[in-house]
């Protein structure tokens, strides 16, 4: 009984934070809300006696969750988004005043993304000598513990890791989110008295990875292995056969989907019922529970950057936690997110085969380790490191004509952008979504106060506005002055 009546005051907490907003209307959505958590952390209850408590935590959480969506949604469009509709500043957006700095949170499924499953005794060091990233952080026991484990919660965690593959010229090929899956003897039984030997066994590693690339990035990786199994070969004077099972590559696309949790009120903050309690304090093991499925699936703080939300892979069938279906949007929305954010995706955002990954940020966004061993393409990307010179990144753009309107439908990528004064090249369009995009442009033009810069566009005077975003290290754009004066 008291179980149940710890469901039922938490469920009150939510209602009196969503009613709390001065917003018409939502005082009803806030009742509607916690009626249908209130059921649903019952039923929990009644099926899983060892998560009563945390069940509660978690229905107290979509309840409020639903409510503030409720009101954050309200006479909020696509359109008005997508055109750019201003916004007041928020300090989880990069670019200051944008569209969605304020607003959230949303989630996404990454149509853009696909699931492979990487497996095998050598996986861990096959991965090692291709990938720009130490992978050695993903093996052995995982890094986090958790407060309260659970049997949807394990004893410990590991984050996930951005990285790349890279062509032997150093040129970017493929990036890559790597998660390390929770094995079922990490999580408790369903008594709760000790690790789940029953569950069934799952691969070392899954990959989030470009959907238009998934059938090239595994023949990729299986023709390495394949030079690797012929090297070992050599050396050990063993079967091909055995050598070449050692790593077990599969396309999980179809089993599984990528989902995207983001927005200017929420890129900051994990999940709110890490702030559901007695106090008002923060409970992790809720929180903890809140954010994992049934199967040990969970969301993660995304590898690349904090203002960009919470990332996870989950069964293609299952709508993950803490997900309502008012706050499902379209890829368009995390595409215009990744845009205020200046961080590209995939092997189009960052060109296949022509991409230097210093220019598109990589090393910022924690892709590239520069103290691990030698990998494919290393050479490259460690003498423009060590040189502390790069004259040209990725930044996020605004097009905009003479009187300040936006130029909504005006730009394509591929575009050059030019010196208005000199009429030089000084960049190049990479990506639009109506009036932003990003841009491979010179940072001394981009950050001269003198600087006008143009789009090559004929009979049409449209005008570019690069943004530096907050997350840029200091010296970023800065390097050649400090190696000049150094010099001196």
């Amino acid at each position: 009984m008291e179980n149940h009546v710890a469901v039922s005051l938490l469920v009150h907490i939510s209602i009196e934070k969503a009613t709390n907003e001065d917003t018409s209307g939502t005082k009803a959505a806030a009742e509607r809300c916690s009626y249908r958590a209130a059921s649903s952390g019952l039923q929990l209850i009644r099926k899983r006696p060892t998560c009563r408590i945390l069940c509660g935590y978690r229905a107290s959480c979509h309840a409020f969750l639903e409510a503030s969506t409720f009101v954050n949604e309200k006479n909020v469009s696509l359109h008005t988004r997508a055109a750019g509709a201003r916004s007041e500043t928020s300090e989880a957006s990069s670019s200051g005043r944008t569209p969605l700095s304020d607003r959230g949170p949303y989630f996404t499924q990454v149509k853009s993304r696909g699931v492979i499953s990487l497996d095998g005794p050598d996986v861990f060091k096959f991965l090692q000598g291709l990938i720009t990233n130490d992978v050695h952080r993903l093996e052995g026991i995982p890094e986090s513990a958790v407060p309260t484990p659970s049997p949807t919660t394990p004893v410990a965690m590991t984050p996930p890791m951005y990285t790349a593959l890279l062509s032997p010229q150093g040129r970017f090929l493929y990036d890559l989110v790597l998660y390390r899956p929770t094995q079922s003897v990490e999580r408790l039984d369903r008594s709760g008295s000790g690790p789940d030997t029953e569950g069934n066994g799952v691969p070392a590693l899954v990959a989030d990875v470009d959907t238009a690339e998934v059938d090239n990035i595994i023949s990729h990786l299986k023709r390495s292995a394949f030079s690797a199994s012929l090297e070992g070969l050599i050396r050990a004077e063993e079967s091909w056969h055995r050598l070449r099972a050692k790593v077990n590559i599969e396309n999980l696309s179809t089993d599984f989907k990528v989902w995207q949790r983001f927005g200017g009120a929420s890129a900051d903050n994990g999940s709110e019922a890490g702030s559901l309690g007695w106090s008002g304090g923060t409970d992790r093991s809720a929180q903890q529970t809140a954010e994992s499925d049934a199967q040990g699936w969970r969301w993660y703080a995304d590898p690349r950057l904090r203002e960009l939300g919470h990332r996870g892979v989950f069964p293609g069938n299952d709508v993950p936690p803490l997900v309502t279906a008012d706050q499902i949007v379209g890829d368009e929305y995390y595409l215009l997110w990744r845009l205020e954010q200046g961080v590209a995706e995939g092997s189009t955002e960052i060109p296949k085969g022509e991409a230097i990954p210093l220019e598109y940020n990589l090393a910022g966004l924690n892709a590239i380790s520069f103290e691990k061993g030698c990998y494919i393409g290393q050479e490259l990307v460690a003498r423009t490191h060590h040189r502390g010179v790069i004259r040209k990144r990725l930044m996020p753009v605004n097009f905009v004509f003479e009187d300040g309107s936006e130029a909504q439908q005006e730009v394509v990528p591929g575009v050059d952008i030019l010196d208005a004064e000199s009429n030089k090249k000084v960049g190049k369009v990479t990506t639009v979504l109506g009036p932003r995009g990003f841009a491979l442009i010179r940072l001394d033009a981009a950050q001269r106060a003198t600087s006008k810069l143009k789009l090559d566009i004929p009979a049409k005077n449209v005008r570019l506005k690069a943004i530096r975003p907050k997350w840029w290290p200091g010296e970023w754009g800065r390097e050649e002055h400090q190696t000049t004066v150094a010099a001196a």
